[in-house]
């Protein structure tokens, strides 16, 4: 491989070392650029990801649940080991295998993978092409795929059990700009698009995903994705809640909800009839227009036309200054607490919002540019799985001056850690710069992540 420069053509070893000299700048012919791959990262955050993931034995477990159909020289690399080079490109912010290659040589992602990327390389970009839409996308692997993130959340559940769950579906885009599978056009966000499903849970972790035809309804295969969930958490002692946007408005889910023991706050589309009821509330208050917003609320009795029997549905009524018109909501639940806290507790359904914008932003889920749907449900729920470890670690080991990092500040701050790798002997030392992340905050992390280990029980 040979790059010119000045005239001159600089031979370079293809881990990335330079073999020749150095290439220079004009602006300052002091400088001089040298390129050594194999022994400089510009990912060396990684470690503490890797760390996580060691200590609750999170990638290990894909080892006894992905079947491995490769023969000979294809197997070279495990398939734990390419998963883990699946995800951490991900967390990295690259969103496809075109940068394995690159990813490959690099010093941090070698020892992330372990095994034979160690003392050589790890998977090139045609194998990490196969791994992900041959091996994964077979139908038993692909279940298994599926299936990871909720058996991530237990086993974090197991080191920390939550006192309850709340559970939060919204649907979202993914623009397509090809001839990919099950694409079309989507009038409620004006675009070609997938429109994939997700469930929350209230720390951010996305419990469960699934890949849609553009044009379905929001709420359309909501039971695929609840169902095996609230399965999970059936033997748990927990309170559970669900919420959901006037999608979810839907008489089967809430028979589904109540009969499983979930308390629920679903907002409902506003009729004529739901108005009618609250009819005291819509004339504009007596006075002068105040200065503040005028909030009220109120409480009743429904049935739609659709509905088994009667419902608990709360209003809220708000009177904005300067509007001729109040803005009314209208939310149906089984939840007794008073109506401002039904409210309330509703309005908190918003952090999924926020947790598919950080998917979007941290981990690029909405890249779906293969042109098999397959393919591409299989790198939505990478993406998920990448997602989760990124918020496992926000949610579990940083500390408390910044515990408030999302996953763009995490990825920019400790995955972009720049380090120079040196061997003394059986050891390899990562030189870290410390910039963002300094080396006391660094050992805060690491000494949290270590408090998560399982501890042999003294016999």
């Amino acid at each position: 491989m040979l790059y010119t420069h000045h005239n001159r053509q600089v031979s370079c070893h293809p881990a990335g070392e330079g073999r020749k000299s150095p290439l220079r700048v004009d602006f300052d012919r002091r400088l001089k650029l040298e390129f050594h791959g194999s022994k400089v990262t510009s990912d060396a955050g990684f470690l503490a990801y890797r760390e996580l993931d060691d200590a609750l034995g999170l990638t290990e477990i894909a080892g006894g649940l992905f079947q491995d159909s490769r023969t000979g020289k294809n197997g070279r690399h495990g398939m734990v080991g390419q998963f883990r080079q699946s995800l951490f490109g991900r967390l990295g912010g690259y969103d496809d295998v075109n940068d394995a290659d690159r990813l490959g040589r690099d010093p941090a992602m070698r020892w992330i993978v372990g095994g034979h990327a160690v003392t050589k390389q790890a998977a090139s970009t045609s194998q990490m092409g196969r791994f992900e839409t041959e091996l994964l996308a077979s139908d038993e692997n692909f279940a298994a795929l599926t299936d990871l993130s909720g058996v991530w959340i237990d086993r974090v559940h197991d080191r920390r059990p939550p006192k309850m769950i709340i559970l939060d579906m919204d649907s979202s885009v993914s623009p397509t700009h090809g001839e990919q599978e099950g694409t079309a056009y989507n009038g409620h966000f004006g675009c070609t698009c997938y429109h994939p499903l997700f469930l929350f849970n209230q720390f951010g972790d996305l419990e469960r995903c699934s890949l849609r035809p553009g044009n379905v309804h929001s709420a359309n295969g909501w039971r695929d994705i609840l169902e095996p969930v609230v399965e999970r958490y059936r033997e748990r002692n927990l309170r559970r809640y669900f919420r959901g946007d006037a999608a979810f408005a839907l008489p089967d889910l809430y028979e589904f909800l109540e009969a499983e023991g979930y308390k629920y706050a679903i907002r409902l589309k506003a009729n004529a009839v739901l108005q009618e009821s609250i009819a005291h509330l819509l004339t504009r208050p007596l006075g002068r227009p105040p200065n503040h917003v005028r909030r009220f609320h109120a409480s009743f009795s429904y049935q739609a036309g659709s509905w088994d029997r009667k419902r608990r549905v709360v209003a809220k009524v708000e009177w904005h200054p300067g509007e001729l018109y109040p803005r009314v909501g209208f939310i149906v639940t089984n939840l007794s607490r008073p109506a401002e806290r039904v409210v309330a507790f509703y309005n908190q359904r918003g952090k999924a919002e926020q947790f598919i914008k950080e998917g979007k932003n941290a981990i690029k889920w909405t890249r779906l540019s293969c042109r098999k749907f397959r393919n591409n449900e299989v790198r939505l729920q990478l993406h998920a799985l990448a997602y989760n470890l990124a918020n496992f670690m926000r949610t579990l080991a940083l500390p408390e001056e910044v515990e408030h990092w999302s996953l763009t500040t995490l990825r920019e701050k400790l995955v972009k850690i720049g380090a120079k790798v040196v061997r003394h002997g059986r050891y390899v030392t990562f030189q870290l710069a410390e910039v963002a992340v300094p080396r006391e905050l660094f050992r805060k992390i690491l000494s949290l992540i270590d408090d998560l280990r399982r501890r042999p029980i003294p016999a």
